[in-house]
């Protein structure tokens, strides 16, 4: 198995320098408490991946092969060509270190990416909106922080001039529709133009903007500053669980796990990797680890987005945390799979296949999102 550096190299990262922070040069008097740390190797993942991991993984990854339509694009029902949806399934294989045109399955990285550059929507007066109108049945910016979030993740690793150049343009579009699109409170919404925020949304377009600054776009700090304020905002200070808006939004217990894991996410994405709200977040989400003595996980709508988040946070925080919940998760999921190599999701297979895929790569630790 590559190691995560000879990825990088190959793949044309490291000469395109696509940093492994949020922070840049000239960023060190705006980082505050924020803690930069070098880059993971990888070694406090070795032999997580076990070889009936790795089958799960192989099986997941043809079932998304098999089912991928004809114009690139992922999705069932009316998710069907969802650009969040087929930038999960993208991504899903270049976690296993399928490049664009690159690997058993580059093509299909390429493929997608060609559907999703198709999908900028100009109506409306947004250039760069990466949006499908026909296969969205809910929040559009969903769609669009996941879609901008590929876009920047496969940008230093296309060979082919014209696509490189076309994935580099609309990216830097798309960045400066989330920075549009970020309303008073310091949060996104469901639409470009929403007046009001929500954490679940939130969390898709600064892990964007994460990305795209990686990949070496400009994305201002005062604007990362004003959404971790919002983040922030959204936390209850005792007990550590997030609300869905700063105004209010469901209560602490279970049904708070994948609003906390998305927080934490949040902040460490904007590089806040220390202080109370992080170490408060991290604490009540592992009072719902995979298999915890009652808590039972119910397969519902939030599933796969909070153990997405959440195994993020976990690989971020290292330690006993990453030790105890990485493999709790992983059994739980191949306990899960069906026998198509598929995991059954309210939304679409589809989008739970490929989020189960990610989930269990990422101890590859290939993606430049989940460095520090």
């Amino acid at each position: 198995m590559w190691t995560r550096r000879r990825f990088l190299t190959s793949g044309g990262l490291a000469v395109l320098g696509a940093g492994t922070s949020l922070a840049v040069p000239g960023d060190a008097p705006l980082m505050g408490t924020r803690r930069l740390e070098s880059i993971p190797d990888g070694s406090a993942s070795r032999n997580m991946i076990t070889p009936a991991t790795d089958r799960a993984i192989q099986s997941g990854l043809a079932y998304l092969a098999s089912q991928v339509d004809r114009d690139g694009s992922w999705g069932t029902r009316g998710y069907r060509g969802n650009v969040a949806v087929t930038s999960l399934a993208a991504l899903a294989y270049m976690c296993g270190g399928h490049q664009p045109s690159r690997g058993a399955y580059g093509r299909y990285v390429t493929n997608a990416l060609r559907f999703v550059l198709s999908k900028e929507n100009v109506a409306g007066g947004n250039p760069g909106f990466l949006h499908n109108p026909l296969a969205s049945p809910h929040g559009p910016m969903y769609g669009h922080g996941f879609a901008t979030l590929f876009l920047a993740e496969a940008s230093g690793m296309i060979h082919e001039r014209v696509l490189r150049q076309e994935v580099r343009d609309k990216l830097a579009r798309a960045v400066r529709l989330i920075l549009r699109a970020q309303n008073f409170e310091g949060g996104w919404r469901y639409t470009p133009n929403s007046h009001d925020a929500d954490l679940s949304v939130t969390i898709c377009q600064i892990m964007a903007l994460r990305a795209a600054r990686n990949a070496g776009v400009t994305v201002p700090a005062s604007r990362v500053d004003l959404c971790v304020r919002y983040v922030k905002s959204c936390q209850d200070r005792r007990e550590g669980w997030f609300r869905y808006m700063r105004q209010g939004g469901g209560g602490g217990g279970h049904q708070s796990f994948a609003r906390t894991a998305a927080g934490v996410a949040a902040l460490y994405s904007a590089g806040i990797y220390t202080g109370p709200e992080v170490d408060q977040g991290i604490e009540f989400l592992m009072r719902y680890k995979p298999g915890t003595l009652g808590f039972a996980a119910r397969l519902d709508m939030h599933y796969f987005y909070g153990h997405y988040y959440a195994v993020q946070v976990m690989w971020t925080r290292g330690g006993r945390e990453w030790q105890e919940w990485y493999p709790a998760i992983r059994d739980e999921l191949l306990a899960r799979q069906g026998g198509d190599g598929s995991w059954l999701d309210p939304i679409c297979h589809h989008y739970g296949t490929a989020m189960a895929c990610i989930i269990l790569q990422v101890p590859n630790n290939y993606l430049p999102i989940l460095q520090k």
